[in-house]
């Protein structure tokens, strides 16, 4: 079970991700995750960390500020939670477990979820959907999540503009926007301010691009309801997403800023110890009991991801041999134009590889999409470790011209990024959490075909820099 964003410092054992830092939780059994928040707060959640399970077991979790620290914003009359996902009509483990048999894709899902419901818009009219009743005049924080497994979703509410003002857990300068973009894995804050005094309005979530039509199966709708307003009123509709959605979603995440005032600084690494540049995408490999004798790959530098079977933080706690080698590249295996021709071999190695880093280096990583078979945005997500995202762009990363435009003053800080289709981004952090920390894509479909890694730091100076022993409750495997 993950604590999605919570920086489990030293306390590695509590993060939740199967055979990475704990054996799974076996039926009829339980463990208790001790772990401190001290210095954390904001949106995040939780959720569960093996195979497909997460579509149906998560949640949000709020942390507070401190009692008499106010926001950096204007305080809102109410908080509400919204956590959209995603609902199939049959058992996701099937759905994946018949995808991995056949070695093609699972199929998509139904229906896409707001607090667990469809909305009276979808193919399901007995849901009525969530209703979110507001006060003309007030303002409102929307504590926002996304859940889904394999989406990210645009976010919009009828006639009303946003204000964002901290995604992943972090307060970003102010921007106001009438469309959000939130990947799977990512929380997004936002105020709303009940300024129209009536009505009922249409809430509204969208896979990135999905079809240009009003409503289908796949959009998930609430409503906007203020009070005074009868039920019988008309509700006013949003305007649906264009399919070539990409300039809204460009727009959004250029936005993106880390507050950066005294109280609250973006402390960006400056000097470097650690460049690593890391390709995203699919592969293909041989499979001789597959539909077409192939099956559909993900990877990080030519690198499918092989599970182990005790877990990483273990093996490195008890210094166990032949779980793991540290030997995983800092450069991909095989160069090519990663946006544009395409090599004749699909194929990857695999292994369970991680890389290793002393405690306190800094780390840079350039994360290149590349366009084997399909290019696509993966949201990758750092455990253990909040990153900056230093600079973005379309094409294949230039090292000697990108790096002249990174943003080292004020770049937004996040735990889950998305690498955007047939680009790059950049993220630079400090590892002075030890352990060892999973990162992987938050498309579930990609993680389950081997599209993640981890790092093992190693212990500092002393008891306070290094990783605590395990729980007597750790689970076995």
């Amino acid at each position: 079970m993950c604590r999605h964003g919570i920086r489990q410092l030293r306390t590695g054992w509590a993060d939740g991700p199967a055979y990475i830092t704990q054996c799974p939780i076996q039926p009829g059994q339980q463990y208790v995750y001790n772990f401190t928040i001290t210095g954390q707060r904001g949106t995040l959640w939780w959720h569960a960390h093996i195979l497909w399970l997460r579509a149906t077991l998560h949640g949000a979790l709020v942390i507070l500020p401190k009692l008499g620290v106010p926001y950096p914003f204007p305080t809102p009359h109410k908080e509400v939670v919204m956590v959209l996902g995603e609902w199939w009509k049959s058992d996701v483990e099937a759905v994946i477990n018949e995808a991995l048999k056949s070695g093609l894709a699972p199929n998509v899902s139904d229906a896409h979820t707001i607090n667990g419901q469809p909305g009276p818009l979808s193919s399901c009219p007995s849901q009525g959907g969530f209703i979110l009743p507001v006060h003309p005049g007030k303002t409102y924080l929307l504590r926002i999540v996304n859940a889904a497994l394999n989406e990210e979703l645009f976010f919009k509410i009828a006639g009303h503009q946003l204000t964002v003002v901290e995604v992943d857990a972090a307060y970003t300068k102010p921007f106001k926007t009438d469309t959000l973009l939130i990947a799977p894995g990512q929380t997004t804050n936002v105020l709303l301010s009940a300024d129209l005094g009536s009505g009922k309005y249409l809430v509204l979530a969208s896979p990135f691009m999905d079809a240009p039509i009003a409503v289908d199966n796949h959009t998930v709708t609430a409503t906007l309801h203020y009070s005074g307003t009868l039920e019988s009123d008309e509700t006013t509709l949003a305007a649906p997403t264009p399919q070539n959605a990409t300039p809204i979603a460009t727009n959004f995440t250029k936005s993106l800023r880390s507050l950066n005032s005294r109280k609250y600084p973006a402390r960006v690494p400056l000097k470097i110890d650690h460049s690593l540049f890391f390709t995203v995408g699919l592969g293909v490999n041989p499979c001789s009991t597959c539909v077409n004798g192939s099956r559909v790959v993900a990877d990080i530098n030519n690198v499918t991801f092989v599970m182990p079977q005790i877990s990483l933080l273990q093996a490195h706690f008890f210094n166990l041999s032949g779980v793991f080698t540290d030997d995983f590249p800092g450069n991909p295996l095989i160069k090519y134009n990663y946006t544009g021709t395409q090599p004749t071999n699909f194929q990857t190695v695999t292994g369970t590889r991680l890389y290793r880093l002393p405690y306190n280096s800094t780390v840079q990583i350039v994360l290149q999409d590349t366009g084997m078979i399909a290019p696509e945005n993966h949201p990758l997500h750092l455990h253990g470790f909040n990153f900056f995202e230093v600079g973005r762009g379309l094409g294949n990363f230039n090292r000697k011209r990108d790096p002249k435009k990174f943003n080292l003053v004020d770049p937004v800080e996040r735990n889950t990024i998305g690498v955007p289709a047939g680009g790059w981004t950049a993220i630079r952090f400090r590892a002075d959490n030890p352990g060892v920390w999973f990162m992987h894509c938050h498309l579930e479909v990609h993680t389950t075909w081997g599209l993640k890694m981890a790092f093992v730091v190693d212990n500092g100076k002393g008891p306070n820099e290094s990783l605590l022993p395990p729980p007597s409750d750790l689970p076995k495997c």
